[in-house]
C-alpha cells in the first residue's frame, strides 16, 4: 500500500523543494536598491493625498453594493437568455423565475435611490 503512493509522495517533496528553492534563489540573486520611492505605499510618483486610516462615505459602500447587484443581475441574466429557447417544456416556470428575480432586484434599486446613492454631490 505505501508503494502505490511513493510516485506521490516524491512529486510532492519535489514541488515542494522547488518552491524553496525559487523563492530562496530570487532573494539570493536580486539586486534591490531601497530608494524613498519604493518604501513609499504608492510609487506611480504622485505624492500620497491623505492617510490611509480616512474613513469613507457611506455612500461608497451603497454604490459598490449597487455595483454588485447588477453586475450579478448580468451574470444571472445572460445565460438565462441563452438557454431560454433551448428548454422547451420549462419556459412558464423559468420565465416566472426570472420576474421574482428582476422583482427583488427592482426592490433593491429603488432601497437604493430612496437613500440617495444615486445622487452625486
Amino acid at each position: 500500500m505505501p508503494r502505490d503512493y511513493s510516485a506521490i509522495i516524491i512529486l510532492g517533496l519535489f514541488v515542494i523543494a522547488n518552491g524553496i528553492l525559487m523563492i530562496g534563489a530570487s532573494h539570493l540573486l536580486s539586486a534591490t536598491r531601497r530608494t524613498a520611492t519604493k518604501i513609499a505605499p504608492y510609487e506611480s510618483g504622485m505624492p500620497v493625498l491623505g492617510s490611509a486610516r480616512e474613513r469613507f462615505s457611506v455612500k461608497f459602500y451603497l454604490v459598490a453594493m449597487l455595483f454588485i447587484v447588477f453586475d450579478i443581475e448580468a451574470v444571472f441574466m445572460i445565460p438565462w437568455a441563452a438557454g431560454f429557447r433551448q428548454l422547451e417544456g420549462m419556459r412558464g416556470l423559468l420565465l416566472i423565475e426570472m420576474l421574482v428575480f428582476v422583482g427583488i432586484l427592482a426592490i433593491g434599486y429603488i432601497y437604493v435611490w430612496k437613500r440617495g446613492a444615486l445622487e452625486w454631490d
